[in-house]
């Protein structure tokens, strides 16, 4: 581990136990704290809060702990996400081996917080039907990219909902009005995706990346997938990994690759150059855009995705 990681978790295990101790001499409920103010609500990651914004709305106040456009496999916790996290209402994570497994960030920094942390945290992907990884020795772990399907997404939203409305009983009504729009808004986008996915001939679906995160997007709208590594956490584009794919593609008839926003496009040119296959487009996938560019929220990289990925099949 490098230092600096080593120094920054250090600090935030000295300033998790701090607020610990500091929490003992207050035993007000997030619920009672809530009526006269907002929601304090902490994401793991962009999805996740973009997701709590369009339900919540203006009744909460969200911190977002891993910035737009980096990786939350693999994240550092600043001692403010430590301090923000130790004084929400709701903590929202994704869950489903992405940053919760045994020795990952947020469990760490979940057990440096202590059990009140534990108590008002939710996986936002409760209910999904987990799809598991596929490389070997991972078949027993869950793959997290769940939300890559408008359906997930949609569980999600309800997940956060049922949660807000529990700690802020008096803007029910506005939770589940929010809800219901929002959740028609997915829908509308999953519904119009799936008809354009049917209309690609099948020799042309195959949606190759960099990541093999697209499993549940793959059984979502009936489109396999291909990719050099299976989860970030892994190697990233060996020279075995990019030979294999090329060997894959040369025996299919894609028209074209892409490459995710969060990763290095450069194995992913190493691939088209070899396959002689163009790379057509970025995907969003751990994140959503920077705000005020095209992506910045769910369903703005969701629409995108779709859109430019049927786009390039159908080439």
């Amino acid at each position: 581990m490098k230092k600096k990681s080593i120094l920054r978790m250090a600090l935030v295990a000295a300033l998790g136990l701090f607020l610990t101790g500091c929490s003992q001499s207050s035993k007000k409920s997030s619920s009672s704290d809530t009526v006269h103010g907002k929601v304090s609500l902490v994401a793991t990651d962009t999805i996740i809060g973009d997701i709590a914004k369009n339900v919540a709305k203006d009744h909460a106040d969200i911190h977002v702990i891993v910035p737009t456009g980096q990786d939350p496999h693999e994240y550092d916790p600043l001692p403010e996400d430590v301090s923000k996290s130790a004084k929400a209402d709701l903590i929202f994570y994704n869950g489903l081996n992405l940053e919760n497994a045994k020795n990952a960030w947020f469990t760490k920094m979940q057990n440096n917080i202590g059990e009140k942390a534990k108590k008002k945290s939710f996986a936002a992907s409760e209910g999904v039907d987990a799809i598991h990884l596929e490389g070997k020795g991972q078949t027993n772990k869950e793959d997290p990219h769940a939300w890559l399907n408008l359906e997930n997404g949609i569980i999600y939203a309800k997940n956060i909902a049922k949660q807000l409305e529990r700690v802020d009983p008096k803007h029910k009504d506005d939770y589940k009005k929010n809800l219901d729009k929002y959740v028609a808004k997915l829908h509308k986008l999953d519904v119009q995706a799936k008809n354009k996915f049917n209309k690609i001939p099948k020799n042309k679906k195959l949606i190759v990346t960099s990541e093999g995160c697209f499993k549940y997007f793959s059984k979502a709208y009936n489109v396999p997938s291909a990719y050099i590594w299976e989860i970030n956490t892994e190697v990233e584009g060996s020279p075995d990994q990019i030979k294999t794919l090329v060997r894959k593609l040369k025996k299919t008839k894609v028209s074209s690759l892409f490459v995710e926003s969060s990763v290095s496009s450069k194995p992913m040119k190493t691939v088209s150059r070899d396959a002689g296959i163009p790379i057509y487009s970025t995907l969003f996938t751990d994140s959503i855009a920077k705000k005020g560019q095209t992506g910045d929220s769910y369903y703005g990289m969701m629409k995108w995705n779709l859109d430019k990925i049927a786009e390039g099949l159908a080439k």
